[in-house]
C-alpha cells in the first residue's frame, strides 16, 4: 500500500474521531459503551488535537510536507486553541477566575504561535519564489 493511501486513511480516521470527540454525542457514547463524562470538555479538547493531526496529514498527503513539522504544529495548535476558545465562550465551564485566566492565556498562546508560524511559513515561501 502506498504512503499516500496510508496518509489518506490515517487522515480520515483522525478527522472523523476528532469531529466525534469535539461534538461528543452522548447517544453515541452510550451505544459504543465507552466511559461517559460529566463534561465534554476533555473529550472535545482531545478531539481538537486529533482533528489537527488529521489536517496535518492531509497537508502532508496533498502538499508534500515531510512529517508533520511546522504544518503539523500549526494545525494541532490552531485546532486546540479554537476549540478551547469555543468552550470558554460558551459559558458552560464553571471555573474560578484563575482557571479562566489560565485557559484564555493558553488560547492566546496556541493561536498566537500558530499565527506567527503561518506568517513565517508564508514569508519563507514568498522569499523562495522570488
Amino acid at each position: 500500500m502506498s504512503s499516500n493511501v496510508l496518509l489518506t486513511i490515517d487522515a480520515v480516521i483522525n478527522l472523523v474521531l476528532g469531529i466525534l470527540l469535539v461534538i461528543f454525542p452522548k447517544g453515541l457514547v452510550a451505544v459504543l459503551g465507552i466511559p461517559n463524562t460529566d463534561s465534554a470538555f476533555y473529550p472535545s479538547i482531545l478531539g481538537a488535537v486529533l482533528f489537527g493531526i488529521g489536517i496535518a496529514l492531509v497537508y502532508e498527503r496533498y502538499r508534500g510536507f515531510n512529517g508533520l513539522g511546522l504544518a503539523g504544529a500549526i494545525s494541532i495548535n490552531m485546532s486546540g486553541g479554537v476549540v478551547l476558545a469555543g468552550w470558554l465562550l460558551s459559558g458552560r465551564l464553571m471555573l474560578p477566575l484563575r482557571g479562566l485566566v489560565f485557559l484564555w492565556a493558553l488560547v492566546i498562546i496556541l493561536i498566537g504561535i500558530s499565527s506567527f508560524e503561518l506568517l513565517a511559513q508564508a514569508s519563507n515561501r514568498s522569499s523562495k519564489a522570488a
